[in-house]
């Protein structure tokens, strides 16, 4: 599934292509999407394809094409302090994004049946706290991976404002998809090959709408063949965060606002995007001239001079006019909230730890 937008030279292209095709709609979403590089979510030696509108897939891992999760994430319409839940979770690049909107105060979880991709999505996500700037950029709800099915989740567990589910679900798999959803809340998963956004309007009402047609591989059920009754899987418990980690959020908040009020000049920098360069099909115009051969009149076809400089004046009108002006090295990104953090008078156990540990 994909391949509806060219492929990009980045992630930043990849980006631009998306909001160009009306796949991505909110600056909300646009920003996540850049902060969040896709090739990190690749192993080595596939990241070429990384910024192709196509799904990837090696062994377990697994992630959808970029116009499926832009769809996904407009249609959950996520705020900040809402709690998440990710059925077939995968790589967490999804969870990663979401996370950059719902905040510290949301809760974030994810179910992924194979315990290898929740190693790797543990690995990718702690490889983003540790070395992506755009942790510092945003207030990050840290996602939390469990190995199980997600036919299988304990029936006394919480609900969830929003749920995504990342494989095919059968019709008769929907009421259970849909009784882990707070009233209010958005479930956005494929049914019958179609993308569908569903509301929980009340105890026992929804309201469904057809998103895109898409193609996924089914959820997959569990064994029964042994005729035993499986575990159920546990979510991860919803904990009050400490007055440390509290205190950590607030003034890391208070300090982010505090440098953009310093440099007002910064902010999201958007690549524009370059014109391409467009042929055109010139006409030769030919003129007839006549000359006497002999007591005859003979037409003969030359061109003009005034033509030949007619056309070299829309030649160089045409290069002036498609010519891109060589684009300027970008300056470094500059990491204010940690360069603020650095400059305090401080003990450096302190800065360290506003700084979650972070060596750059």
């Amino acid at each position: 599934m994909g391949g509806a937008v060219s492929a990009g030279e980045d992630n930043d292209d990849l980006i631009d292509n998306l909001k160009e095709a009306q796949y991505i709609r909110t600056s909300t979403v646009e920003q996540v999407f850049r902060a969040i590089d896709r090739g990190d979510y690749y192993l080595e030696g596939y990241r070429d394809n990384a910024y192709k509108d196509l799904a990837w897939k090696h062994g377990n891992i697994h992630l959808s094409a970029p116009c499926i999760y832009s769809e996904v994430m407009e249609a959950l319409n996520l705020q900040q302090g809402l709690s998440f839940l990710n059925l077939g979770s995968g790589t967490g690049y999804l969870s990663t994004m979401v996370g950059l909107i719902i905040g510290p105060f949301g809760v974030n979880h994810g179910v992924e049946l194979h315990k290898d991709v929740v190693e790797y999505a543990t690995e990718r996500l702690e490889d983003f706290i540790k070395n992506s700037d755009s942790f510092d950029k945003f207030e990050f709800c840290e996602p939390h991976f469990v190995v199980g099915n997600c036919l299988e989740i304990s029936s006394d567990c919480q609900q969830y404002d929003r749920i995504y589910c990342g494989a095919g679900v059968q019709k008769d798999h929907e009421n259970y998809m849909k009784i882990m959803l707070n009233v209010g809340g958005i479930l956005v998963m494929p049914i019958e090959d179609q993308l569908t956004q569903i509301t929980r309007t009340g105890q026992s009402s929804w309201e469904s709408k057809n998103i895109l047609a898409v193609s996924f591989a089914p959820l997959v059920q569990q064994s029964r063949s042994d005729c035993s009754k499986p575990e159920g899987v546990v979510l991860p418990p919803v904990t009050a965060r400490s007055l440390q980690d509290l205190a950590r959020i607030y003034i890391r908040r208070t300090l982010r606002c505090l440098a953009d009020e310093e440099s007002p000049a910064r902010g999201p920098t958007h690549r524009v995007a370059q014109k391409r360069k467009r042929r055109r099909c010139r006409r030769h115009h030919r003129v007839s001239t006549y000359v006497f051969m002999g007591n005859q009149l003979i037409p003969q076809a030359m061109e003009s001079e005034e033509d030949e400089s007619k056309e070299d004046e829309s030649k160089d009108e045409e290069q002036e006019k498609y010519s891109v002006e060589p684009s300027k090295p970008e300056e470094p990104q500059v990491n204010l909230l940690r360069d603020k953090i650095l400059s305090l008078p401080l003990p450096e156990a302190l800065k360290t730890f506003l700084l979650y540990y972070r060596e750059k």
